[in-house]
């Protein structure tokens, strides 16, 4: 029953991303019409694309029926490519999804242990300084790591590329620039959720039996501090997969943000809709995998 009320809910997400993309679209200044003729076209010309895009409909119109289509799993085609829509996301997504898998590793790799050891020293000077770490990570926009990145490993000492996705290396800048931001996040949620979990009287009880440290926090903390840290996981995945836009247009990285960018430029209204609208789902959908998943690590959980 949890799981389809989460459906019905995703749907009526999914319909309020297509409402708004829709409207804030019309309000923006440009006509994909003269955009597509070209900046010395006749206006007999301009009217001609006009018309065979269904622009010169009015706006109503074109809502039901870009709403009808997407109910029949027709995104439309591209104003610039003439391809589906379908086709030019199928061809940017595996992108997108590789280098949010690549930066969830690099910030949960770095953040839960970071937050797992400044609870451990808690009000001592290691946690000072790993919360301070987390902080100027919150803080820090990412295009501007990204350009220190690029300017000291790329054009400085020539040790890393910073466009392309053909090798592994290529994931390492990107990577790096999108999941430190994200692992101050996850150090922050873990080191608040272990401090909870690491004063209860079991945890006491397994130090007062001998046990190592670090078994203590693997077998009887970590486990018991999850299902915030994991909640926070599956939310920053999410932002992860919509929010790449101005990380893979520095690095020039064949994606789904990028696409979304290069297609609003050009007013191609139907593939940054397109685009928008798979973003939304995959968030949706996250979040429901993250609700079953935190249920399966705590059976106190109702759902």
């Amino acid at each position: 029953m949890y799981i389809l009320k989460k459906l019905a809910l995703t749907i009526l997400v999914l319909i309020g991303a297509a409402t708004c993309s829709f409207l804030l679209l019309r309000m923006l200044p440009g006509d994909p019409a003269e955009a597509l003729a070209g900046p010395q076209a006749a206006l007999e010309d301009v009217e001609t694309v006009r018309k065979s895009l269904d622009l010169d409909k009015p706006a109503a119109r074109q809502y039901l029926t870009y709403m009808t289509s997407m109910a029949r799993g027709d995104l439309g085609y591209s104003y610039r490519s003439h391809r589906l829509v379908v086709d030019e996301i199928k061809a940017r997504w595996p992108a997108t999804l590789k280098l949010s898998l690549a930066s969830m590793l690099v910030a949960i790799f770095c953040g839960v242990p970071l937050g797992i050891h400044a609870a451990q020293k808690r009000g001592r000077l290691a946690d000072t300084v790993s919360m301070v770490v987390s902080f100027v990570g919150v803080s820090m926009p990412s295009f501007w790591l990204g350009m220190i990145l690029i300017v000291c490993f790329s054009v400085k000492f020539q040790l890393l590329p910073f466009s392309g996705d053909d090798e592994l290396l290529n994931y390492v800048l990107p990577s790096l620039t999108l999941g430190l931001g994200v692992a101050a996040n996850i150090a922050r949620m873990t080191r608040a959720s272990m401090l909870e979990t690491l004063g209860q009287d079991y945890v006491r009880t397994a130090r007062g039996k001998g046990l190592s440290e670090f078994r203590v926090v693997k077998l009887h903390a970590l486990r018991n501090a999850a299902v915030p840290i994991v909640t926070i996981i599956g939310l920053q995945l999410g932002a992860l997969l919509g929010g790449q836009v101005v990380t893979e247009t520095l690095f020039v990285w064949p994606g789904l943000g990028r696409m979304i960018v290069d297609s609003l430029n050009a007013r191609d209204y139907m593939v940054v809709q397109g685009g928008i609208l798979v973003l939304a789902a995959t968030f949706a959908i996250l979040n429901l995998l993250t609700d079953l998943l935190c249920k399966a690590l705590d059976p106190r959980i109702r759902l």
